[in-house]
Parts: structure tokens; sequence; C-alpha cells
């Protein structure tokens, strides 16, 4: 039976499955915690109650294990209430990610990883989200989403939800199929591009060497398998046998077709199989010729990618087989073995090139093909394979642990080295820091410490981990509404329950054996799976003050921001605490001894708790004069006047680098105040606000307050926005007028004037009728690069034969400021036609995501 529990973390408000009643630690949690000393996100009680502890003698891999974590909380995204909860790829938000910043390339490895959380929360509504969220992208780029689901539900089981998907992956799938499935051949194709794998030894033998060379390839129709494995088993569940006998005879078809096209019995490996006639220098590679069998390089031994590998990721290919011969290479460094390895192509291939540019695929080491090659070889060895040994699978965990570093320190970007580690070239500024494009959490535990997800009550475990290693636990691991904790002590003097094997389930011993081996636990784990409830039928946490979507409201106001800080990263849905790349907003430079910040819902909201995610730039090496504040207080607008907020805290003060969280009985509030009381000389900062209540979703969205007089949603002729320049890639004019507000690159909302020819440009707002005004919103945008606020602005009216400058005109804030608002005050003003001049600083040209026109 399915039982339902919920609980209310203090630190983040996620529904946590209780896994059992009881809990018998085997780490010491704090002290793993406190012996790391990477920490940006030192949120104790948050890592403490979602995340699976791991020990183990290689304190490279260990500490990996736990900086991963660390990682994945930076990209950690509330979208919006009605969302819930998404990742990024990258640091940023650019312009090809989808709504909130995802991107839907590394979704399978984000929902591995996540689903190992001790909340279901996270991966279901990051499921759901690539199928229910408007600007979502789920086909943008080659992913693996319904196989995802599976994953999740065998971890944390919830068949309501997981049938609930069926018809959206079923849609998802038939849309690959529509654009991407050829018949004739029986197999799908993928550019290198979209697979994920820009610049390939394929595409570089085409006209066009970022998106050319359309293959069959191993990777894209490896998860297309995966996925029609997995909707035949939701099928065979939701009792639609139908459906489940259709694509089971869709993947056994495209695996009987992917050994056959993309197996080279000369070369024992799989290759991508052309889909054109690609020509280049004189050479022809053939339509359905395997790399190297046509072109330039015909005949050529080698042309091998870590892309061979990916059968064995999903299970294509289990146990002893006759393509076993390809894990060879691995291990060879006239292969893929290196340093800060594997290489993504065979070190003496023709077309082997390292690059300090991003995106070549052609021998960097890419954590993403790591991470597909790990799991590969995890599910072969684990499934009776003995090409290579569990010894090797621990060699390269430890080499993948080791290329998370730089400068000595624990660190991830997009490519490295091969040879050095080196990330240059593949590092780029507010973009490619603690990328989250790979995975590596689960392969610890899955692979390492072997416990092998699977949808009934059998508990497997097969451990990759070396027996001579002293010890190893891997402790309160959530699994099918169970915590499981697996500890290796070969003297029996480090945890205390003996010598050997361990395997306890809710404290319990379920499994010994005195020798490190496969324990195969029946009925260990009944089914305790955790059902939440539809959000359509109860209410669930939800963070009213998020805005992603531009709307008018939930709307902040600040007392004061500090240069190249911003509101709009107030609450955006992202935290971390780091100076570079900046997510804040602080008040150094402010000459009060206290500060606030307010939050307009619009309407009432109910909520019971306000959480501030705390900067403090003591221990960087070059300090900010950013504390944690000595003190905060809440104040809630009451018939016109600000209120007391009395609320218990969850720490004696606030502290940098963690959320300090305000609880109180839930209160309905329409604008909400937090006051920051600064620590001495030092001033506060926070990269998060957010405020919570419980709701039932969804939440209706609240429309702008009347009397914006620039306000046309495209509905009517006037207002009209018109420009002296726009750029060329979709900042127009009206998007300046259109209500929305986006202070980030994508999704495109913005008029720009990028690559204008001239050092100042104006944008028009034509009333079609004579109209009072005294009062202009703009929200500046700011890119930092081709787009940056203008050095000044002015304001023009026309009186019907002229342009006049209007007059008296304040801003605020005094100097135009990027990603925030920007507020110019003058006389009342009567005009048919308001221009609004930007003169740019020096070669960046100006922006603006909104115009508001009020009189008032």
């Amino acid at each position: 039976m399915l039982r339902r529990f919920f609980f209310l973390l203090v630190s983040v408000p996620f529904f946590l499955a209780s896994p059992s009643p009881v809990q018998s630690q085997i780490l010491d949690k704090e002290k793993m915690l406190q012996r790391e000393t990477f920490w940006d996100n030192r949120d104790w009680n948050w890592y403490s109650n979602q995340i699976p502890f791991f020990d183990c003698p290689d304190r490279e891999i260990t500490t990996t294990y736990y900086y991963r974590w660390d990682l994945l909380t930076k990209h950690l995204t509330y979208g919006s209430p009605h969302s819930g909860y998404s990742f990024t790829e990258f640091i940023d938000r650019p312009f090809w990610s989808g709504a909130y910043g995802a991107i839907s390339c590394p979704a399978g490895f984000q929902l591995y990883e996540s689903r190992w959380l001790r909340s279901p929360r996270i991966a279901t509504d990051y499921l759901k989200y690539w199928f229910r969220t408007p600007g979502a992208q789920p086909r943008n780029y080659s992913t693996w989403l319904a196989d995802s689901a599976v994953a999740v539900d065998q971890v944390h089981p919830n068949r309501e939800a997981l049938i609930d998907l069926l018809p959206d992956l079923i849609a998802n799938f038939e849309g690959w199929e529509k654009r991407h499935f050829v018949p004739e051949v029986g197999l799908f194709w993928q550019t290198g591009h979209d697979d994920g794998m820009e610049l390939n030894i394929n595409s570089r033998q085409t006209q066009d060497i970022l998106r050319g060379a359309p293959s069959y390839r191993p990777s894209f129709n490896s998860y297309m398998w995966a996925d029609a494995k997995a909707i035949a088993q939701i099928a065979t569940l939701a009792g639609k046998a139908e459906i489940a006998a259709q694509y089971t005879a869709k993947a056994e078809a495209l695996r009987s077709r992917m050994l056959e096209r993309m197996w080279d019995p000369k070369r024992q490996f799989f290759f991508p199989v052309l889909k054109n006639d690609e020509q280049r220098d004189g050479f022809t590679q053939k339509a359905l010729s395997r790399t190297y069998e046509s072109g330039q390089f015909a005949g050529d031994s080698h042309g091998r990618e870590l892309i061979g590998y990916v059968p064995w990721q999903f299970g294509v290919l289990k146990g002893k087989t006759s393509f076993d011969a390809a894990w060879l290479k691995l291990m060879d460094r006239d292969g893929f073995y290196a340093d800060f390895g594997p290489s993504t192509v065979e070190r003496n291939d023709p077309m082997f090139l390292l690059q300090k540019s991003c995106c070549w695929w052609s021998g960097q080491s890419w954590p993403y093909a790591t991470t597909q090659t790990l799991k590969g070889l995890a599910n072969y060895l684990q499934s009776g394979g003995d090409q290579i040994a569990a010894a090797d699978y621990v060699d390269l965990l430890g080499i993948y642990a080791r290329s998370h570093r730089k400068d000595g320190k624990p660190y991830l970007a997009e490519a490295l080295h091969p040879d050095t580690g080196s990330f240059e070239g593949h590092d780029g500024y507010n973009h490619s820091e603690h990328y989250f494009h790979s995975g590596y959490c689960d392969l610890v535990i899955t692979g390492l410490v072997g416990l092998v997800p699977r949808g009934d009550a059998t508990l497997e475990i097969r451990p990759l981990a070396p027996d001579d290693w002293e010890y190893f636990a891997l402790d309160e691991v959530p699994y099918r509404g169970h915590l499981i904790s697996v500890v290796w002590d070969r003297e029996g003097n480090k945890y205390g329950h003996g010598k050997g094997l361990h395997v306890l389930v809710d404290g319990k011993r379920a499994g010994h054996s005195s020798t490190l081996r496969a324990l195969i636990l029946p009925n260990a784990v009944p089914g305790q799976g955790i059902e939440a409830d539809s959000p359509k039928q109860s209410s669930v946490p939800t963070n009213f003050a998020v805005n992603n979507d531009g709307t008018y409201f939930p709307r902040t106001a600040t007392s004061y921001t500090a240069s190249g800080t911003s509101t709009s990263k107030l609450n955006d849905g992202n935290y971390w605490y780091l100076r570079h790349p900046p997510n804040r907003w602080t008040c150094e430079g402010s000459a009060s001894q206290e500060d606030w910040i307010e939050i307009d819902f619009g309407v009432e909201r109910e909520i019971n708790s306000v959480q501030l995610y705390v900067l403090d730039d003591r221990a960087d090496a070059n300090p900010s004069p950013i504390r944690a504040p000595a003190l905060v207080r809440l104040e809630a607008m009451v018939e016109n006047d600000w209120e007391n907020i009395e609320a218990s805290a969850s720490l004696p003060r606030p502290e940098g680098h963690r959320p300090y969280v305000l609880s109180f009985p839930p209160k309905k509030v329409r604008k909400l105040r937090t006051w920051l009381v600064h620590d001495g000389s030092w001033r506060s900062g926070l990269t998060e606000i957010e405020a919570w209540g419980d709701a039932i979703l969804p939440i209706a969205t609240v429309p702008p307050p009347a009397g914006n007089l620039a306000f046309n949603d495209g509905s009517k002729e006037f207002p009209r926005a018109t420009s002296s320049h726009h750029d060329r890639f979709g900042g127009v004019p009206k998007s300046a007028i259109d209500g929305i507000t986006n202070f980030l690159p994508s999704p495109t909302n913005r008029w720009t004037s990028y690559e204008s020819k001239t050092e100042s440009d104006w944008l028009e707002i034509d009333f079609g009728k004579p109209t009072e005004f005294r009062r202009v919103e703009l929200g500046i945008y700011d890119d930092r690069g081709g787009v940056q606020p203008p050095t000044s602005i002015a304001f023009q009216a026309w009186n019907g034969t002229e342009w006049k400058a209007i007059p008296e005109v304040v801003l605020s804030p005094s100097k135009p400021t990027g990603s925030q608002w920007n507020t110019a005050r003058f006389p009342a003003t009567a005009a048919s036609k308001l221009r609004i001049l930007f003169t740019h600083s020096g070669a960046a040209r100006s922006g603006v995501t909104e115009v508001m026109v009020w009189n008032d």
C-alpha cells in the first residue's frame, strides 16, 4: 500500500518523503560536511536532510561527490509556482535555453542525479517541466526523458504520477519520429550539434563543420531505444497492452537495426552512419557509410568515438556479447585512456584535435561523454562483462573525480584537456562555471557502491569498489520508501557493524557478506512508495515571490541597489553566493544603516515563512564590504501602514552562504517588506529571497495595475512602438510595451539597438491621441557585452509639429542602471507621442526589456 508523508524542511520547503520511522545513520553527517573546505552553499540542513552521505579512502572521489551536490544547488531553479523545480545547464541562461534556463541535452543526467535526493519533488517537477511548462524545449537536443521518468520512479515509486506522464512521453517520442526517423533505414538521424557534440570528426569532413553530417548515431538511437522500452513499461503499468506491444516492437526493431548498421566487425566498434552524401575538399563521404568507410580517410583503422559505448549506458547490450571487444580501447593510451580522460576520440585518429575554444569533440575530455562511458561500463561489468575489470571502473572514476579541479579546488567547466586537465577555452566567464552537463553522484551510488535500481522489492547490490579498500559507506539512500545503507568494513573497526559488507534497510541489517561481492536480497524493500497528492487536489509549498515570467506582479523594489548588482536577481529562482559570476543584489555604498526589500504580490497571499539567501564575502581573496546583516525584520502592509511580523528564526543571527528562515503563523500579505540592519560599517546583500506558503495549484496570474499608458499586448493598434534602429535577433520595439519584463538573454523579450551605426538611438511610443503623462519606467537591458546601459537618457514630446525636450526630468537611479527598473519623473506633459533618446556607452548599444508610462 502507498503511504503519504509530508515534511517541511526548515531550509527548503520541499515535500519530504519519509522513507521509514526507523533511522540509524552510519556516518557523522556534520563531520563529513565540515571536513570539506570548498563549500559555497553552506546549507548544512539541506545536505543533511536531502543527500545520501558517502565515505571512502579515496578523498578525491569523496570530495568530488560532495562538490557535485553543491554544484547541483547552483543550478536548481524554482521557475514558477506552476512549474516548480527545474535545472539550468549553464550558470547563466543562454539564448538557446528554454524557459527558466533549462536545456534538454543534460536533462537525463540531471534527473538521474536528483532522483537520489530525499525529496522526490525536485525530480518529479523537472520531469513535468518538459511537457507542462510553456517555453520548455524537450526536442531541441537529444535526451532520454521517458527512460529518466522510469529511473526516477525506481527510486521514488509513484505509479499515478508515472502513468500521468504517459501521453506526454508518447507525444514526445512521436515528435522525434516525425522529424528524425527514416523508415527505410529503420533508424533515427541526428546531427552531432543537436546531439550535444558540436564540432566532431564527422561534421568536420563536411561543408558545415558545426551542424553538418546528419547521421544515424549510436548515442541518439540508444536514447530512443531506451525511451521506447520505458514507454512500453509505463503502458503496461497503465493497463494499455496495445501501446506496450507497439513500443516493445519499436524498441526491438531499433536495436536490431543499430547492431546491423552501426557495428563494424573489422574495427570492433559502433560508429555513426551517414544519412546523406557529404563532400569537402574534393572528397565524398557516402550515405549509409560508417565513419572512415568513405571520404578522405576511407579505410583508416580509427574513427572511434566514446559514443560507441552509449548502447551499454541503457542496456541495449548486457553481459557477455560478441560486441565486448569494443571495451578494450577504453583503457588503451592509443585509444581513449588519458590522465584526465577519457578523450572523446581515440588518440591516433587522423582527425584527433585539441582546441582552446568551444566546442570541439575531437579529442577533448568532456564530462558529458565520461558520464555516459562510466554508466555504460558499470552496466557492462554488473551484468557479467569481463573484457575489462571493476578496477578499471574505479581507475576511471578516480580520474573523473580529479578532473573536477581548477587551481587545486573543486570545479567543473565544459571540457578539459585530456593530458593536463586544463579547462582553457571551455571555461567562459558567467557561463561555464560549475557546469551541470554531466552526472557523478549517480555513478558513485549505482556503480562504485553498486545499488542497482529496479522496479520491484528486491534489493540488488553489485559493488565495483575494490576489496582492498579498508572501508566505504553509502548512508541513508532514499530508495522505494526506505533508507538504505551499504557499508564495507574490511577489518570491522571503522563503522561498528563488524567485518565485511553490510546492507541496512531502515537501520536494520538486511544482508551481509564477509567478502565484497554482489548481494541480491529478495523482498528487502517492499512497496512503500511515496505518492504525493496531485497539486490539483491538495496544497503544496509555493514560493510566491518568484518572477521569471516577466509579469508585473510579484514586483520587487528596494531602498538601495549597488552598481553591478540587480533587484531582478532577488526573485529569479536561483541562488549561489559567489562574487564571480554574480547572482546578487547588495547595498554596497548605501549611506543608510539599514535597507529594505519590498515585494508587492498584487493580491493577498497567505505566507508562513520568508527565506533569505545571505551573502558574506569575508572569506574571499579580496573581500568586499558585504557581510551578513546583524538583524532582519519583516513588515506587512496593513491598511496602508507597515506592521511588524513576529517570526521565529532558523539561526541565532543571519549567516552568510546559507538561508536565514523566518517562520510565522500563516498570514495574508499583499505587500511584504524585509529590513536588513547592517553589521556596523559593513553592508548587506542577498542572492535570493523567497516567500513561502501553501497553495492549491494553479494559482491565478495577477493582472497588472491599470494606468500603464504604453501597454499593448498586440490586440490593438495603439499604443505603438517604433525605433531608429532595432537588432536582427528579435529585439524589436513592440516587445518593449507588451507588459513582459525579462532582464535575461532568454527568452528574447526586449528592444535593443545592437549593431546601430550611430552614437545614440531612440525608442518612440505613439499613443494614438493626445495623452497626459508624468512618469516613465524603463527596464534597462544589459548583457554586459554588446548591449549595456546608456550613458544618458533624455525624453521628448511631440507637440504636433516638432519634438520638444521634456524639462525637469529626475532619474532614479541618477545614472542609468542595467538589469533593473529606472524611473524618470517630470512635470505633467501632454503629447500624442513620447520619444526616449539613449546615448550609448562606447561601442555598446542600448536596450530595454520594457517601458511603462504613467500619469501619477
